[in-house]
């Protein structure tokens, strides 16, 4: 998609009245283990970013160009977590709205408006609009959606270190076949999602 149409729901959101316009996204709320990170990116208005797209149709490598691009063109941005047990307390969507709500509040300027990727949201006091497949349409939530997979991506690189041999460094914790193999030779580690894992272990 050329930068001109992805900055279309943010000119009509500009048309509507709106000047401070911020996109949200969420990395990983499919996998079995780690937290949901959510970002929030205050673009400013029109500005190019070649490249930028969706961070799942995007390489590891041209997500990591785009990474410091973002951050120094951004008007304002930040990145929160919610973690494996909050996730296994509220439930995954709850969890993601969390870490959303941490990530606005966080910013260094308050948005008028804040699109958010997906069908659904909650009152984050502040005006919303949902946007399906927003990180393929919004410059804005493309941003964001890069700036939370690349951090998720990397904190679950650390995690590989402290918990070796589940393979986090590969799959970031979801649910490969491989990560299968490793919870079913070593068991659970800390940061796996328990209510993810119920058809393994049960309600334990």
């Amino acid at each position: 998609m050329s930068q001109k149409n992805m900055w279309e729901i943010e000119e009509a959101c500009k048309g509507r009245g709106y000047r401070c316009i911020c996109g949200v996204d969420e990395a990983g709320r499919g996998p079995l283990a780690g937290p949901v990170c959510a970002a929030a990116v205050v673009l400013p208005f029109g500005c190019e970013i070649p490249g930028l797209d969706d961070s799942k149709k995007l390489s590891d490598k041209r997500r990591r160009e785009l990474f410091p691009i973002i951050q120094e063109k951004a008007l304002g941005y930040a990145i929160a977590f919610a973690d494996h047990k909050e996730i296994d307390d509220l439930n995954i969507l709850q969890a993601t709205f969390l870490a959303m709500e941490r990530a606005l509040r966080a910013l260094p300027c308050q948005p008028d408006i804040a699109l958010i990727d997906g069908n659904r949201s909650r009152d984050f006091g502040l005006e919303t609009q949902t946007v399906v497949h927003g990180d393929s349409l919004s410059a804005s939530i493309a941003a964001a959606s890069i700036l939370a997979k690349v951090t998720r991506d990397d904190y679950m690189m650390k995690m590989a270190e402290t918990y070796p041999g589940y393979g986090f460094e590969i799959h970031k914790g979801y649910g490969t076949k491989a990560h299968y193999a490793a919870l079913e030779a070593m068991g659970p580690c800390e940061i796996h999602r328990m209510t993810f894992l119920k058809k393994l272990y049960g309600n334990k």
